[in-house]
Order: structure tokens, then C-alpha cells, then sequence
């Protein structure tokens, strides 16, 4: 899949079948959608295409009006949604900025400016809430009537459901809340997992002889956190059992490196022999959140977080030894 930062690119095609939207989590209404996008594209012999943006529009609004309340929780990182989108099969991606000037464009111009002039649209998929232009002003009626005038098919898609329950975004990031990670798991179509390269961290994990591999979270609002039973995929042939947290790891002071940031901290139940301590630093790793254990908690002290990760990483064993 091409990835592209706004339209203005000499590599991208001059037309495409498009969809349009965040695609936070790429759930499987998502992949409905992008399997429809797929054939059509096909049909008319032009490549797939997804627009999408970053920040979310939500993001903006919420940072404009300064209420972070307003912000959603994100399900995936900008890394993991493309590279979901990639194993869907879509050509191209589009990665928008939303900012000011798209916030105030109107819906007229985003067709004539954005759809035509900058992709050479063919067809274009919406979602059945699909609103777009300043304000939300614009809609489908508005974008159906366009392309009838100016030569392009549109087409929305309704809702999607499994087992009488619409999969969402928002339906994702409420499961994600409750620490509902088989309920995730069947709104996503596979297990939630977040990818990115193990950075540094304290090494307060080699103190207490319980190594970690640390993982940005680029979002400072997860869908999900507190501590998880997880599997690392990436580091050996096979997916390796461990405990994990993400979030922002309340024992510890804001004076360490990723401080105030959002982590994956993961410890691996059984380190690889193959591994030395400094095997996992800069490999690209996948870690899947199977079960929640707990919210994330406070320690009072060294000696009561060393016995709290004892306890959670007997419960993951516990928890994986009911299941295999």
C-alpha cells in the first residue's frame, strides 16, 4: 500500500475508487466496507483508495475549544491502522491533516478541490452517517447529486452488525473500557494489538529482575488500559506469553525518560534464551491484549510493586494454563 501525506503527490494515481473516513481500529464494519471498496475498484480498473486524517477531527475540535473531554478515546495508533489497512488490500491511503483551513472548507470546494482536482474519483463508498465541509454541512444526498452532475458513482453502506450488535468505533472503545477484550475481539474480527519499535525506558525493570519491552502508545488518551495478559509476536518464531501495561504507570516518577507519556510495558513470562537483554531494542514488535487483569494501581513502594508483578504475572499463567 502507498501511503501518501495530503494529495498533492506526483505518485499518486489520477483516479480511484475512494472511501472516506478515521477508521480508528479498522473494525469489521470497516473491513465490510473496504472489501466492497476492493471491487469496485477492480471493476472499473482503478486502485483502491482510503482518505483518512490525522488528528482526528475530534482531536482538533477538542483542542480548539479546550475541552480534552470532547477528544475520543483512540483505539490504534496512526502505525497500526495503516498497516490494518494494508492487510485489507487498499492500494493507496491518503492521510490528511485536519486542521483550520480543511475544518472551514466548504463542502462544495471538497468536492471540486479534494475528490476531483486531487484524486480523479470514479466512486466514491461513505458510511450511512457520512457528513463532510464546514460545519457537517455537507451529506450524501449532496455528494450523490455531485457525482451525477460531475461523473462519478457514489454509494453509501449501512450499518453493520454481529449478533444484532452495530460494530463501531465507539462500540469498540466502549468494549475496550470495560477491559471486554473477547467482546474486542469479535468486534474487530482479531485480537487488539499495538505495534511500534521497544524504545528505552528506566531499566528499572533489570532491578527487580523483570525485564520490560516498551512500547510508545502516540495517543495521550487510549481506548484501553491497566494490566494485561498479552502475547508478544515479533521477537522469536513463536508468539511469547507475558503481562502488560499500558497506560501511564502511576508508581513511577514523571522524571524518567518517557515520562508523562502513554506506554506499552510488557514483561515476557519467559525471556528467550536467544535473546540477550538487549535483544528486543529497535525491533518492531506486536502485542496482543488477550484478558484484563486490573486497572492500573499504585504501589507504595519498590517492594509492593515487585509483589503486585509477581502476583499478575502468577494470574497471566494462570489465565493462559486454563486455555491451552
Amino acid at each position: 500500500m502507498q501511503i501518501f501525506r495530503g494529495f498533492h503527490h506526483p505518485l499518486l494515481a489520477k483516479s480511484c475508487a475512494l472511501t472516506i473516513g478515521n477508521f480508528d481500529g479498522v473494525h469489521r464494519g470497516h473491513q465490510a466496507m473496504l472489501a466492497l471498496l476492493r471491487n469496485e475498484a477492480r471493476q472499473r480498473g482503478v486502485p483502491s483508495c482510503v482518505m483518512t486524517f490525522e488528528p482526528h477531527p475530534r482531536d482538533f475540535f477538542a483542542k480548539l475549544h479546550q475541552q480534552p473531554d470532547l477528544a475520543p478515546a483512540r483505539i490504534a495508533t496512526l502505525r497500526d491502522k495503516l498497516n490494518e489497512l494494508r492487510a485489507c488490500g487498499i492500494q493507496q491511503c491518503v492521510v490528511l491533516p485536519f486542521n483550520q483551513d480543511f475544518a472551514s472548507q466548504q463542502p462544495e470546494a471538497f468536492i471540486e478541490e479534494v475528490l476531483l482536482k486531487g484524486l480523479g474519483v470514479k466512486y466514491v463508498l461513505v458510511g450511512d452517517d457520512f457528513r463532510f465541509g464546514a460545519k457537517r454541512t455537507g451529506d450524501y444526498s449532496m455528494l450523490d447529486a455531485a457525482g451525477s452532475t460531475l461523473g462519478f458513482d457514489v454509494a453509501r453502506m449501512n450499518s453493520y452488525e454481529v449478533r444484532g450488535l452495530r460494530v463501531s468505533s465507539s462500540a469498540v472503545r466502549e468494549a475496550m473500557s470495560r477491559g471486554a477484550m473477547q467482546e474486542v475481539t469479535q468486534l474487530l474480527g482479531r485480537p487488539y494489538a499495538v505495534s511500534g519499535h521497544v524504545v528505552h525506558g528506566r531499566k528499572l525493570g533489570r532491578e527487580l529482575n523483570c525485564r520490560t519491552l516498551n512500547l510508545r502508545f502516540t495517543h495521550w488518551k487510549p481506548a484501553a488500559s491497566g494490566i494485561f495478559v498479552v502475547q508478544v509476536h515479533g521477537l522469536t518464531d513463536q508468539p511469547l506469553a507475558g503481562v502488560a501495561n499500558l497506560g501511564i504507570r502511576p508508581s513511577l516518577d514523571a522524571s524518567d525518560v518517557n515520562g508523562g507519556r502513554v506506554l506499552l510495558e510488557t514483561h515476557c513470562l519467559d525471556w528467550p534464551e536467544s535473546l540477550d537483554a538487549e535483544g528486543g531494542y529497535g525491533k518492531i514488535i506486536r502485542v496482543e491484549l488477550l484478558h484484563k487483569l486490573h486497572d492500573e494501581l499504585t504501589y507504595d513502594g519498590l517492594d509492593a510493586l515487585m509483589q503486585g508483578i509477581h502476583q499478575d504475572c502468577a494470574d497471566a499463567r494462570a489465565w493462559l494454563a486454563a486455555r491451552i
